[in-house]
């Protein structure tokens, strides 16, 4: 894709140099906000930190990721997003991979998103063999409320049809990124109320703050 810069943001294709910089970001913005990994008080950003480095920059190799870069303060990194392919078959690897995964943070998300993806499987109800996938996005304190999030979202689905995907899908935990999302014209077609997600002994996994009380399977035709 082009870059396109608005405001001095400027929002391009994440390269494989960028993931470094991409990674820091996300250790300091995306799970220090997000609801399910802020609930939980443990260092997400090192649970099977291995397998997510490989899995993000398979996702960067696609040419599916966007880094928005402030130009007024050097090039200094504002936001992303990681995105990539998703196939019917990856449905049962994401269930395998969660099951084997450790009782820690990571593990339990990961079990709740692929809970999530197999009752919604959005594979047999949209007829489709591939969709694109908005895996993680995060926007920097300073840009909160400026609608980068929305820009970079609204990017991600010109990058989605210019490459031939029928079908965007983001599982936001977040109910602000849900909002956003639905702003863009994306559907809730699946939700997880987390009062009702417990483990064997009836205990409710997680306890996000208010506002946040689900999680929600967000799609849009593209």
């Amino acid at each position: 894709m082009t870059a396109s810069t608005k405001d001095g943001i400027t929002i391009r294709t994440m390269a494989e140099r960028d993931y470094p910089i991409v990674k820091s970001f996300m250790q300091e913005q995306f799970f220090s906000g997000e609801p399910l990994s802020q609930s939980t008080g443990e260092q997400v950003h090192l649970q099977n930190e291995k397998e997510s480095d490989e899995y993000h920059l398979s996702m960067i190799r696609e040419g599916t990721c966007l880094i928005a870069i402030d130009e007024n303060q050097g090039g200094r990194i504002v936001g992303y997003v990681l995105a990539g392919s998703q196939y019917p078959e990856d449905l049962e690897k994401h269930r395998r991979d969660a099951e084997q995964m450790e009782q820690h943070a990571w593990g339990r998300i990961c079990r709740l998103l692929s809970k999530m993806e197999l009752e919604a499987n959005l594979f047999e109800r949209y007829g489709t063999s591939k969709l694109l996938y908005s895996h993680m996005t995060s926007v920097g304190g300073s840009m909160r409320g400026k609608g980068l999030g929305s820009r970079l979202a609204a990017t991600l689905m010109e990058v989605g049809r210019a490459k031939g995907y029928p079908l965007m899908v983001a599982y936001c935990t977040s109910f602000y990124s849900a909002r956003q999302k639905e702003a863009l014209g994306m559907q809730c077609v699946h939700s997880l109320c987390y009062a009702d997600y417990k483990d064997d002994q009836g205990r409710v996994i997680f306890t996000p703050a208010a506002p946040h009380t689900h999680a929600r399977i967000m799609v849009i035709k593209l």
